[in-house]
């Protein structure tokens, strides 16, 4: 101890850190030596430092960043926090979607659904567009779209995602509904078409073996993906949901 200060040792030791982790907070400004010794670069801390580096300890066993940490330490903890836990929402939704994606490949092998080539004619369409924040977002987005679609729609109107072939981290979206005075036109052509039954969220298992079909068998495929809906999610368990997928094709040279 000098002057009711406690060495950097001693203090790592009461708080159940390292020397080098202290060192660290130090260097990033969460947590100041109360004294640096100028000759040998010492650090101690005082005894009421203690309860800042338990809180930092405490969070980063939590897996909260360092970033968010500061702002707890400067008296934000609650917007701070709440937006760290909704991250953790999210990626516990995700791990969950890939937990119940990869049961399915378990339970019943990889996807090799029935392939078939057809003819779609053009269409006019009531087109709305959005832009997903990445892979994980495409869901969200696209429910957003047919909200918007589907107040000014009659019955049970056809409704068609489109997705581009490339995933980046902005994707675009657009659902189309097939309308007689559609604004739009929905182009037409040869397609490999394939059925997917089952949540949307799988729905790229059988993309990816319809993928596999069309470069197995010479057609390279140009986008965008297209999902028709079949079923109403609002009246169809998940697991029935039937969804046909069509890949626009390019004959090869």
């Amino acid at each position: 101890m000098t002057d009711d200060l406690v060495p950097i040792g001693a203090f790592a030791r009461l708080c159940r850190l390292s020397v080098k982790q202290l060192r660290h907070y130090d260097g990033l400004g969460l947590l100041t030596p109360a004294r640096v010794d100028r000759d040998t670069g010492y650090r101690y801390y005082r005894p009421d430092q203690a309860r800042d580096a338990l809180v930092i300890g405490l969070l980063r066993s939590l897996d909260v960043p360092l970033a968010v940490i500061g702002q707890v330490l400067s008296g934000a903890a609650t917007e701070a926090l709440g937006r760290v836990r909704d991250d953790l929402e999210s990626e516990l939704a995700r791990r969950r979607r890939g937990l119940a994606t990869l049961e399915r490949v378990l339970a019943h092998g990889l996807p090799t659904p029935v392939v078939s080539v057809v003819t779609e004619p053009a269409h006019r369409v009531l087109l709305a567009r959005d832009v997903a924040d990445g892979p994980d977002d495409i869901g969200r987005v696209t429910s957003s779209c047919v909200a918007r679609l589907l107040p000014g729609l009659d019955g049970e109107p056809r409704l068609i995602g489109l997705f581009p072939l490339d995933v980046a981290d902005q994707i675009p979206v657009a659902v189309a509904a097939v309308r007689a005075d559609g604004d739009d036109l929905l182009p037409g052509g040869t397609f490999a078409s394939a059925t997917h039954v089952g949540p949307y969220d799988q729905i790229t298992l059988t993309a990816h073996a319809l993928l596999s079909w069309c470069a197995a068998h010479g057609h390279p495929p140009t986008g965008p993906i297209r999902e028709v809906y079949v079923s109403d999610p609002a009246t169809t368990p998940p697991d029935r949901l039937v969804t046909h997928l069509m890949i626009p094709l390019e004959e090869s040279s």
